[in-house]
């Protein structure tokens, strides 16, 4: 693939639509619910995402310095903030980054088949908070994905195959609103002990549509019998314990609830559904009747997307989309009536095409999908579980995994147990390439390589060298004014500030291949 060189340039994060609509209806965002909350407000990760965003990709916030000696050319990138949120940039270098490991280290050539499992309204509430539920359900959905991929090799006789899937957690729907579904992406058939250190993957025969239908009837069955254990299913309202959830942020309960629904949660128009643009008011909500898809109860599980073995782009591609942010920048438009203007992926069965948020709606729904700290957005089982006993014999480091001849599919392409590992951790500059075909360290005048100068950390000398350039600098966002730093230390100051505890900016500068690659970063410090 042919990379451009002449069009990479930073992005400009404050004047875009996000930004906007995340700066001016905070305060009364925060105030309403402390109002309505009685003073208990938000949780205290929520807001300090939002002001992450508000500093992310600003210059004036610290910026590296990249610079062309051949061209005379210099670049100017701001600092990011790293944000496991709302941050459409952020998230971007995630998705590329978890992508670009699983194909390089975590897959080796063998055919994939993705799936998707949808849950019923009555569900998606819990389990956007209650990640303890959330692993209870995501371990039946796995283990009933893994027999059905086991069984042809078992009806072949081979009862010591092992499949073997990655599963994304996926929190939002194509509308911003919480939609808690999950992504297998699995072996399309089983590993099984081969060669001297090595495996054998026996591939399985694509799935009958009629096959489907007893696969989601098997998952839905096993997870009733697991939430009743937990008191969650319709009829157990006698014995359902106390929401912990609701008591412990009763306002992003609500906003959570809401969310789910599609409703307003504050504002004048508590209550009242989304809007929505290019609905058909009484087209019935049937279920999915597509090729290797199945409806049942609320539930919906599909099988469709396969990838061959050595199709290792297409499968980079399906990767990302799994592990896509939960906002994209081209889909947000800000209207001239100050309203937000969301549209979707693809048109619902009800020809519903946009939704139209006002600005306080909009963000209440940011409020919702953002996570929890330290939550994990992917699991592994089977083959791929962290302690199998063939993860480290080629499914998760990429080592010769012979095909299964017998299976008409040939070599599943070998790899050399002894070239070189993948980075733990990726540049941006080298995620780049592989996401967009991008090269962003290129000299847009003399084709060079442009090559790291320094860090700015400062907040005085980012000053005097914006003005310098003719460059405004951003005014501050809403909030308490920054504490000052010490001019002293080399390495981290505090520019910013919020209720999380101060943001440390961080430069991490490393240099592979003789060029210079940077990822400098502002990280929130835990408070007391």
């Amino acid at each position: 693939m042919a990379l451009q060189r002449a069009i990479s340039r930073p992005r400009d994060a404050k004047h875009t639509v996000l930004h906007t609509v995340i700066r001016e209806p905070l305060e009364p965002l925060l105030q309403t619910v402390s109002d309505q909350g009685d003073g208990g407000g938000l949780p205290r990760f929520v807001e300090p995402e939002f002001r992450d965003v508000l500093r992310c990709g600003v210059l004036a916030e610290g910026f590296t310095r990249l610079r062309c000696a051949e061209g005379a050319f210099e670049r100017r990138v701001p600092f990011s903030c790293h944000g496991r949120g709302v941050c459409p940039s952020c998230g971007g270098r995630r998705m590329a980054e978890r992508a670009a490991s699983l194909v390089d280290a975590g897959r080796p050539h063998v055919p994939i088949r993705q799936g998707g499992l949808t849950l019923p309204y009555r569900l998606r509430d819990r389990l956007a908070w209650d990640h303890a539920v959330g692993r209870a359900v995501l371990g039946v959905s796995a283990r009933g994905r893994l027999a059905f991929s086991a069984g042809p090799a078992r009806a072949r006789g081979l009862r010591a195959g092992q499949p073997g899937t990655v599963t994304a957690i996926q929190r939002v729907a194509s509308g911003v609103t919480v939609t808690v579904h999950v992504h297998p992406l699995g072996l399309d058939g089983s590993f099984s002990a081969g060669p001297p250190d090595g495996l054998t993957v026996h591939p399985a025969s694509p799935p009958r549509d009629e096959e489907v239908a007893p696969v989601l009837a098997t998952i839905r069955r096993r997870m009733r019998r697991v939430l009743g254990r937990r008191t969650l299913e319709p009829g157990a309202a006698d014995t359902e314990p106390a929401d912990p959830f609701a008591e412990a942020s009763p306002v992003r309960a609500g906003l959570v609830g809401a969310s789910v629904q599609g409703r307003v949660a504050l504002g004048p128009r508590t209550g009242a559904r989304v809007r929505r643009l290019g609905h058909e008011p009484g087209t019935a909500d049937v279920g999915s009747r597509g090729p290797r898809q199945a409806p049942l109860d609320g539930f919906e599980l599909h099988v469709t997307v396969w990838v061959p073995p050595n199709d290792r782009a297409r499968l980079e591609q399906r990767c990302r989309s799994l592990l896509r942010p939960p906002l994209a920048q081209d889909r947000l438009h800000l209207r001239t009536d100050g309203r937000v203007l969301v549209t979707r992926k693809a048109a619902w069965r009800d020809g519903t095409t946009q939704g139209l948020f006002e600005p306080l709606e909009f963000l209440e729904t940011l409020a919702a999908l953002t996570p929890r700290p330290a939550i994990h957005v992917l699991r592994s089982h089977g083959a791929r579980a962290p302690h199998a006993r063939w993860r480290s014999q080629g499914v998760g480091s990429g080592r010769t995994v012979a095909g299964d001849s017998d299976a008409g599919q040939g070599d599943a392409g070998p790899r050399d147990a002894g070239g070189p590992r993948p980075p733990r951790s990726w540049a941006w500059a080298a995620l780049m390439p592989r996401a967009v075909a991008l090269d962003v360290l290129a000299c847009p005048r003399r084709g060079g390589r442009l090559c790291l100068v320094a860090p700015v950390h400062d907040p005085g000398v980012v000053r005097a060298l914006l003005a310098h350039l003719g460059l405004a600098p951003a005014p501050d966002p809403p909030g308490p004014a920054p504490p000052q730093p010490d001019h002293a230390a080399a390495t981290s100051v505090t520019p910013a500030r919020g209720p999380g505890g101060p943001l440390t900016v961080r430069s991490e500068v490393s240099s592979i291949d003789g060029d210079c690659r940077q990822g400098s970063r502002l990280r929130r410090a835990r408070g007391p």
